[in-house]
């Protein structure tokens, strides 16, 4: 495993012993522990999009395992590809740092630099994938439930790179995933084939959310209009009405954790009340990206010798 870029990409044990180390370096930080494997290394975290978790989670998870994050944006290195070519710059980190980290638009793009990059790459975001929320969202159901296999997780909202990347994370746990979307928003037929490629009959689309979360344990959903679609809020508010997480969904199933990979926009994909309820576990899994992202980084960087 030499980078993170989708979990469609990773076996069920790969993925398995991700959450393991992730759980274990968990319980010892949270004992008051340390484990310094990455003294010394470097990560470069290359956004062409702003955060809050992601880059506050892999600059505290560099900073935990004894190494250093480096932190650049357009303004500093120009647009990945646009002042220079992807798989320049890939060979120039390469000589410089120990991990390549990338949240960016076009998911071409990190695949470009894991092609020419002989460190890791990990994707944390694309417009198709966003791998590390999802995995952080089955450490938090894991813990929850005590269990993966089995569960049926209910998606209410766009079918984006979050509702993608919990299609494959499903799949591999042999979890039941329904989707719930408005017309042109759906999750595309592909990742719905190649989910259930992986685990027969375990992923599904309606336009009912009511019918969508029936049984299910947990209730996911994500904003209706993400980074770049701005200009199109007014139309997508229209189009997603009736797909709100709210007190009239959640009756469909009461007892549902229900989760967010923020930022909310309360009132619209959720209620303030929900969001705030003791059903919510957004917060468990806002941490656990720290959590997860810790045990990638031991994974992927602790044996890597950057070719400096």
């Amino acid at each position: 495993m030499k980078s993170f870029l989708t979990i469609h990409d990773c076996t069920t044990d790969q993925l398995q012993e991700l959450l393991t180390l992730s759980g274990d370096l968990k319980k010892l930080y949270k004992n008051g522990g340390r484990d310094l494997c990455l003294s010394g290394k470097v990560l470069a975290m290359l956004f062409e999009k702003t955060s809050l978790r992601t880059r506050v989670s892999f600059q505290v998870a560099m900073y935990d395992l004894g190494g250093m994050a480096m932190y650049m944006k357009p303004e500093d290195i120009g647009v990945i590809g646009q002042r220079e070519p992807a798989r320049d710059m890939a060979r120039v980190f390469a000589r410089y740092v120990d991990g390549i980290m990338a949240r960016t638009f076009a998911h071409e793009t990190l695949i470009e630099l894991d092609r020419w990059a002989d460190v890791p790459v990990i994707n944390a975001l694309s417009d198709w994938s966003h791998p590390c929320q999802a995995m952080a969202d089955m450490m938090t159901i894991q813990e929850h439930f005590g269990r993966l296999e089995g569960l049926k997780l209910a998606y209410v909202g766009d079918g984006n790179n979050v509702a993608r990347s919990l299609a494959f994370a499903c799949a591999k746990f042999d979890m039941k995933y329904v989707v719930a979307a408005p017309p042109g928003y759906e999750l595309d037929a592909e990742t719905l084939e190649a989910a259930n490629r992986i685990c027969p009959n375990c992923a599904e689309q309606t336009r009912e959310p009511a019918a969508a979360v029936a049984g299910a344990d947990v209730i996911y959903t994500d904003t209706w209009v993400s980074m770049g679609q701005e200009d199109e809020k007014a139309k997508r508010v229209a189009d997603f009405a009736g797909f709100a997480v709210d007190e009239h969904l959640i009756q469909h199933a009461p007892r549902a954790k229900v989760m967010h990979c923020l930022p909310a926009y309360r009132g619209y994909e959720i209620s303030d009340s929900i969001a705030e309820s003791p059903n919510s576990i957004i917060f468990d899994q806002a941490e656990n990206r720290l959590h997860f992202q810790r045990g990638l980084l031991k994974k992927l960087i602790s044996t890597v010798q950057a070719g400096k």
